[in-house]
């Protein structure tokens, strides 16, 4: 007896579409077989695999650092930090005392419009929201579930000694299912690749052309395997980095602003003294 014609690739993937997946690679080869098939488009499947990958990450893994949080010292007087308020153009900012381990509260920037209306004696320490800690093993999703329940925006996380490790906002969350969430401050709305701060700096895309940079800069990386900024710290790096990590490439340091699962967005510029603090 002659044996049985084997189905086609498209008898396979609709039977595959048609049997509950047994496990979560099954269920990402049906996502992709349904993208395949025009079910839906890239975006919708970005964001299908950020929900079902947001509950495998941690809190520790997408976290800005302790050494690159923006804070204010409560002992400093509102004249001293407001132009950095400016500057950084965050919604929150965790207030310490003392030191960044210490943090007593959490001063919403709009709260500082009481202070130009002086209308009232203005006291930071009473503008403080309550500050909600979280150890880094938390589950992104369990995250969510509590902002989305507390109306928070906001979490310090917390290492196990009890020591500030770092901190994670709401869009950071919502960056890993949806990707880059752009607002009226970002870097990317700005028309330059590279834009120079006060301090001397570079602030840099990563889809910045190196030919680009090099002439900026008057510097000399190579152009010959890499096309982008982004291309060749990605390269030195041998996967993607997370916000706050460094590499030294052609005598700068690289220092990774903003980043999502994904890819590198914006990177800070400076002229490296050899050395990579930790």
């Amino acid at each position: 007896m002659d044996d049985p014609p084997q189905p086609g690739w498209l008898e396979r993937i609709s039977g595959m579409l048609l049997r509950e997946p047994g496990n979560r690679v099954q269920l990402m080869a049906l996502l992709h077989a349904a993208y395949e098939r025009n079910l839906f488009d890239s975006d919708a499947l970005s964001m299908i695999e950020g929900v079902i990958q947001v509950s495998e990450i941690q809190a520790r893994d997408i976290m800005v650092p302790r050494s690159q949080m923006d804070v204010i010292d409560i002992s400093d007087p509102p004249e001293k930090f407001i132009p950095e308020v400016i500057e950084k153009a965050h919604s929150r900012f965790p207030v310490t005392e003392n030191d960044k381990n210490n943090v007593i509260g959490i001063l919403l920037a709009k709260d500082l419009l009481r202070y130009y209306a002086a209308e009232e004696e203005f006291d930071v320490r009473d503008m403080l929201r309550p500050v909600v800690f979280i150890p880094e093993s938390k589950r992104l999703n369990v995250l969510l579930r509590d902002f989305r329940t507390n109306r928070n925006h906001i979490a310090i996380v917390v290492d196990e000694y009890g020591g500030v490790a770092g901190l994670l906002t709401i869009e950071d969350v919502l960056e890993q299912i949806v990707g880059d969430i752009e607002d009226e401050h970002d870097f990317d709305e700005v028309e330059d690749n590279i834009v120079q701060t006060p301090s001397g700096h570079y602030r840099v895309k990563a889809i910045t052309e190196i030919a680009d940079f090099n002439e900026r800069l008057e510097t000399e990386l190579n152009e010959s395997d890499y096309d982008t900024i982004g291309g060749l710290v990605l390269h030195e790096f041998g996967r993607l980095p997370k916000r706050g990590e460094s590499v030294i490439v052609g005598g700068f340091k690289f220092t990774v602003l903003r980043a999502d699962s994904r890819r590198l967005h914006t990177l800070l510029v400076e002229r490296s003294n050899g050395q990579i603090e930790q």
